[in-house]
């Protein structure tokens, strides 16, 4: 007897309606949306570049020569922060193949000073004279690496020569001067004593206390010709010959036994130093500060309305 075999029952799966029908299941609607493209992104800005920086010192290498050049003839070639910054990266890292540095000014002056515009602003800033003596300090080192570098320092003048640039020129140790080169200290005409860059002592040690004396108390100026006299100028010439004054001086200097240069410079620097009884230029910028941070407060106080 044949016996037909036993078909299992498939359970039936029940049958939901579509999606579509069941919106509460679903992040989103069925069909989905289309995707949507991200937008490109936004090319990067252009890098802005920082303003140029404005130069008051060239620097110019020949060999074993190094030409410095003051290099702001607009203001002649007025002595600011920034130029002191930029003598010092310069001469505080003396390069040991220099034998010759020649400072010089672009223009028609060598130097006319300081920038008082400069000072008078830091005031406004700090009263108590803070900046004034950062920059005092400056123009001291400044002075102080012309003075004792182990390269010999020429100084080229023409034109004026007044307060900072007179002592820029007095730090090297050869001045040549053009016929028509000027100097002249008008900081006690100007309400200003006269402490600039070790200026006094060297000066002093240079010229004489008699002579010093009668140049600041007068604040007159002191032509070319009398500055020879008076060894501010070992030599001067007709404008035209500086250059070649200069070259005259710098070829046997650089013909010298490195060695031998190096210390003779050093023992020339150590016997005018030993000179000088009583040094007090480290107090130069104190001074100065002391003195215009006095002088502008008695300017505010005469500025003020009177009380009533």
């Amino acid at each position: 007897m044949n016996v037909s075999p036993q078909v299992p029952q498939v359970p039936q799966v029940p049958q939901y309606p579509p999606y579509a029908a069941q919106p509460s299941y679903l992040p989103y609607p069925y069909p989905y949306p289309e995707p949507v493209a991200s937008p490109a992104p936004s090319p990067a800005p252009e890098p802005v570049p920082a303003p140029a920086v404005a130069r008051t010192v060239r620097t110019e290498r020949q060999g074993p020569v190094l030409h410095i050049e003051l290099d702001s003839p607009a203001t002649g070639n007025a002595v600011t922060s920034a130029m002191l910054d930029e003598l010092l990266a310069v001469l505080a890292v003396p390069d040991p193949a220099v034998r010759v540095i020649v400072l010089s000014g672009a223009g028609r002056d060598f130097c006319l000073g300081g920038d008082r515009d400069e000072l008078f602003a830091g005031l406004d800033q700090d009263p108590t004279g803070g900046g004034i003596r950062n920059y005092g300090e400056k123009a001291r080192r400044v002075c102080d690496a012309l003075t004792n570098s182990s390269a010999v320092t020429v100084a080229r003048v023409q034109g004026r020569a007044t307060g900072a640039g007179f002592a820029l020129a007095l730090a090297c140790d050869l001045r040549v001067g053009a016929d028509n080169a000027v100097f002249r200290l008008p900081e006690l005409a100007l309400g200003l004593p006269v402490a600039w860059g070790g200026l006094l002592p060297r000066l002093l040690h240079e010229v004489g206390a008699a002579r010093v004396r009668e140049i600041i108390l007068t604040s007159r100026p002191v032509g070319a010709v009398e500055a020879r006299e008076l060894a501010i100028l070992q030599r001067v010439v007709p404008e035209q010959d500086l250059d070649g004054a200069v070259a005259e001086w710098v070829r046997p200097v650089t013909r010298r036994p490195e060695a031998a240069l190096r210390v003779t410079k050093t023992l020339l620097a150590s016997h005018a130093a030993a000179t000088r009884l009583a040094d007090a230029s480290v107090l130069d910028a104190e001074l100065m500060a002391s003195v215009l941070a006095a002088a502008h407060y008695t300017r505010g106080l005469a500025a003020q309305p009177p009380a009533h």
